[in-house]
């Protein structure tokens, strides 16, 4: 039986964007911690220290289904870039160490990752996006969890303004261009995230 309300546990301006757009043809009411009155905790920036993304994403589901009582789904989701041994992974949001708005946090991990890979041939340059998904139907209950990634390369150069995070950098295989360039339809379509969702929507709603 699916969930009359959903709350997705994620404050990240770009990830709610992409995830209304994602779940929004469920016939599920989408609701984000700050929609139904869940202010930050200091709590809340000790639930990604995990080792990988599942422990992240499960630690995010748990708590935030005990603060609202409502079937909880969080994901955890990063870039691996396979010659940097995975890096930046689960650290993918604070790799640089820099803080800041958004953008300013995008852009200062986006400057990194090309110093990290200057010079590097296309075979260096090989990477994926990768998300896990856990939901919490309810306090207690046993979570159930859902995977999805993407390969592609690191550009040597932002291509594109659209997408957040590194997508202007990271060049699809499945598309042949990079997550900047494309509409959001085509990047949910061939995502980590949007290949997560549709799974978690297919079992649960």
């Amino acid at each position: 039986m699916k969930p009359v309300k959903l709350l997705v546990a994620t404050r990240s301006a770009g990830k709610q964007r992409e995830l209304r757009d994602l779940l929004g043809e469920a016939g599920v009411e989408v609701v984000f911690p700050s929609d139904i009155g869940l202010s930050e905790t200091s709590e809340e920036s000790l639930l990604e220290l995990g080792d990988s993304f599942e422990h992240n994403a499960r630690a995010k589901a748990e708590y935030f289904a005990k603060r609202s009582g409502l079937p909880t789904v969080a994901d955890d989701s990063g870039l691996e870039v396979f010659a940097l041994g995975g890096e930046p992974g689960v650290r993918s949001r604070r790799w640089a160490n820099a803080a800041g708005k958004d953008a300013e946090v995008d852009a200062a991990n986006n400057a990194y990752l090309l110093r990290r890979l200057q010079g590097a041939p296309e075979p260096k340059r090989r990477a994926r996006y990768r998300c896990v998904l856990v939901y919490v139907p309810k306090v207690g209950a046993v979570p159930q969890v859902f995977d999805g990634s993407c390969t592609g390369r690191i550009l040597a150069e932002p291509l594109g303004a659209g997408g957040f995070g590194y997508d202007p950098l990271f060049f699809s295989d499945d598309l042949g261009r990079s997550f900047g360039e494309v509409t959001a339809a085509e990047k949910h379509a061939v995502s980590h995230r949007g290949r997560a969702f549709e799974a978690f929507t297919k079992a649960i709603l």
